[in-house]
This record gives structure tokens, sequence and C-alpha cells, in this order.
């Protein structure tokens, strides 16, 4: 059995050595250990020092695409060197590699197609309180969505069986950690988490600078994914909780008009508060409509992707 182990990594001149050689020379159940660098557009010596390091593939992608273009990279090359399961971490070195082992033991016994290595948050020594309380409130979203029990869903160590690889599509260019659990867990894929252990903290992260920002990209990149992985239920939701409103509003008038109660002129805002309410409530159960008839036709695609891709990797590997 075949492990890819890739590091998609940008600047990372510093850090990438001790990543590497922190990686286990052999691991139980696996007959070939590949450690595969994506160099996302460094201008540092990152993919020198990775190569004077044992890495055993470096990719460098032309420019700096983002950390989501980077991972999907990687997935692709690792298809190509034919790996059975692919594990993929940070090239600061932030989780410790003895836990692969741990990671890629569910796929190994066939139990998970997916899985997901989970920190410490409550008692990360490096979370501050605002942190720890992102983390949770974000992890919690995502089960929501995702259809999953993942505690830590911003990990980005976790480890993929083929058949994973193959399915995945990315579609974002902040971070696949959210996309592609919920991208798993709304395709069928069985998902499951171990806990792991991490190293001292050797940079601030570079996918953003505060946490408004992280706020931000992170509920950008949500909403987007349930666009398109949940349109009815995100759209169908929004919908109904305008049409509500319009319903109590209609209700209101008439039994002022029928009770009398009502007096002379006062009942153009309540109507107008109805038309705007009942329009809005209208055009996003539309939206929702579309929006699960394109869900159905995207599904076809990608199945269709997932085909093709399936049997690029036969004709590649017999």
């Amino acid at each position: 059995m075949k492990l890819v182990i890739q590091i998609p990594c940008y600047n990372e001149e510093k850090n990438i050595s001790d990543t590497l050689n922190a990686i286990p020379v052999q691991i139980d159940g696996i007959d070939e250990i590949i450690k595969l660098v994506i160099d996302d557009g460094s201008f540092d010596r990152t993919s020198e020092v990775a190569k004077e390091n044992g890495a055993s593939f470096v990719v460098k992608l032309r420019h700096n695409m983002g950390l989501a273009k980077a991972f999907q990279a990687g997935l692709t090359e690792s298809l190509n060197l034919g790996a059975d399961i692919v594990v993929n971490t940070d090239g600061d070195n932030q989780y410790n590699a003895d836990d692969i082992k741990h990671l890629i033991e569910p796929i190994i016994n066939g139990g998970a197609d997916f899985v997901v290595g989970c920190r410490p948050i409550k008692n990360h020594p490096e979370f501050t309180k605002t942190k720890i309380l992102m983390q949770l409130i974000g992890s919690w979203v995502l089960r929501k969505i995702s259809k999953t029990d993942i505690p830590d869903a911003a990990s980005g160590f976790r480890a993929y069986s083929r058949e994973t690889c193959l399915k995945l599509n990315i579609y974002t260019s902040f971070s696949h950690c959210m996309e592609t659990l919920i991208q798993a867990g709304n395709s069928g894929l069985k998902l499951s988490w171990v806990d792991i252990r991490v190293n001292s903290k050797t940079r601030d992260s570079r996918l953003f600078s505060s946490i408004p920002q992280y706020i931000f990209k992170s509920a950008k990149t949500i909403i987007y994914m349930a666009c398109i992985y949940s349109p009815g239920r995100f759209f169908g939701a929004l919908g109904i909780s305008s049409i509500l409103p319009a319903i109590f509003l209609a209700i209101r008038f008439l039994i002022l008009e029928v009770t009398g109660l009502r007096n002379p002129g006062t009942h153009l805002p309540s109507l107008i508060l109805f038309s705007v309410f009942s329009i809005t409530g209208l055009l996003l159960l539309t939206l929702a409509t579309i929006g699960e008839l394109l869900r159905t036709h995207r599904k076809l695609n990608e199945e269709i992707l997932y085909q093709q891709k399936k049997q690029n990797f036969i004709n590649k590997r017999y």
C-alpha cells in the first residue's frame, strides 16, 4: 500500500526541513511512503530546502494560488503517483507527524474514507480564549452544514482514501478544510476523526491576519458552500423566514379590517411591508428551487468527472 504525504507550503524555507524530517520512515501496513511538497509560488528557497531534506517530489506552482488550490494540485499529483492513501499536513510542522499512523489506521481497516486529526481545541496551549470560542462555534456550524460529527473542522491534518481523492473537487481558494468536509459529508463518504498532538508554534497563520478577517473569510466560504451543496435548505430557510412575517401582517390586517379596529390610513405601511416580505420570500423560494435543479446538474457533472479521473488513474497504473 502506497502512502503519499502531501505538504502544501508557501515560503517555508525555515520550517520545511523539520516537517520533512519528522515524517516516519516506516508505518505498519504501508509498503511505500512518498513525501510530496507543493510549493505554492514561494519566492524563498522552499523548494531547494525540501529537496535537500528528503522530499520525494516537489511540485512548484508558478505563482501563489492559495492553500485550497495548492491542496488540489497535491491531490492530483498524489493520484498520478499511484497513492492508495493521501495524508495532508502543513509546512510549518504544527502537527505531530508521529500521529500519522493513527490518522491512516481507520482507512487501512476499511472503517473510513476520510479521517480528520482533531487538535485539543479547549486545551490548546497557544489558543487564546477568543480563538477557542471561534473554533468551537465554527466547528459547530460546519457540523450542521456538513452533517458530520468532526470536533475540529479547521484542522488541516487529514487522511484521504484514493476514492475520496478522486471524488473531491475544490471550488474555493481560501482553505480546503471547510469545503472538503461539506463536500464529503454531502457525498455519502464515511468520515471519522482521531485525537492528535501538536508541536510548538513556529509562525503566525498566513490565511488571516486578524480574528475579524478570519470570521469574514470563513463565513463567506460557509455561505458559498451552503449555496452550492444545500441550496434548497439555505434559500428555503431564508424564504420561509420572509414569508412568515408576511403571513402575520396579512392576518393582522384582516383581523383589524373585520373587527373594525383599524384606523383610516394606517393600513398602508402594513400593506407595503406585506408586499416586500411576500415578494422577497417568493424570490428566495424560487432560488431554492432553481438551486436544487442546478445541484442535481452539478452532481451529475461531478460523477462524470469522478469516472474520468478513476479511468485515468487505472490507465496510468496498469
